[in-house]
């Protein structure tokens, strides 16, 4: 039987809940300690998963930026980098991102009627696959745990992480809470409205908090809730 991989869901995120502003240029959040510690769990990870919307808004490139860390990974046996990894219901994403030009393999995951304009863009770009008529978690996690990722960090955006959440599919939760407020309804949160396991009393265990320079770090074990 496959196993599944340990799933990080990461974030950073102001006080009040949001993942960014409004403004055409990414709110930095986290500090540069904090994006340190974020490069150590890439390198720890076989994967990295960000949906389709965080790779459009942002285009970032995401890497593991050490080359300490990229080192060492080699001298572990593993590839210089983590597997990249992003899912699309549309199937609407540029061959131009900076996501599939930089780093090591690719792979997206989409859904039946997308598959085929999806492998017509990207050509050699990334491996697509498609988990069915309808964007099916249990199906991807199935699939990346058959391709020996052990654990597989997840970065964003909100709709992502609500969806894993929701589904109680999350392992571990790293919030990096900025000492910020952004006030915008119409930004981006980290989580979104949902029937969440338990419901409104179900208290997640706390793994950790530690404050890194001006950012609170907090781990939550959000299965078996009390």
């Amino acid at each position: 039987m496959t196993t599944r991989p340990y799933v990080i869901l990461s974030a950073a995120m102001s006080v009040d809940g949001y993942l960014d502003d409004t403004s055409p240029e990414r709110l930095l959040l986290s500090n540069a300690l904090d994006f340190d510690r974020v490069d150590q769990v890439r390198a720890e990870s076989d994967a990295i998963l960000i949906g389709a919307t965080t790779m459009r808004r942002d285009n970032p490139r995401l890497l593991v930026n050490s080359a300490d860390r990229r080192a060492q990974r080699v001298a572990d046996g593993k590839q210089e980098y983590p597997l990249k990894v992003t899912v699309t219901r549309t199937g609407d994403l540029p061959a131009d991102l900076k996501f599939w030009h930089h780093g090591g393999a690719k792979l997206v995951f989409t859904v039946d009627a997308a598959v085929e304009k999806l492998r017509a863009t990207l050509g050699d770009l990334a491996d697509v696959v498609s988990v069915g008529p309808d964007l099916d978690w249990g199906l991807v996690l199935d699939e990346l745990g058959r391709r020996g990722v052990e654990q597989l960090m997840v970065e964003g955006g909100g709709t992502i992480h609500t969806q894993l959440m929701a589904q109680d599919l999350a392992d571990e939760v790293h919030l990096a809470i900025a000492p910020l407020l952004v006030g915008q309804p119409e930004a981006a949160r980290f989580l979104g409205a949902c029937a969440y396991p338990g419901g409104t009393t179900a208290r997640m265990k706390v793994l950790e908090v530690r404050a890194i320079d001006d950012v609170v770090f907090v781990r939550y074990a959000p299965k078996g809730r009390a």
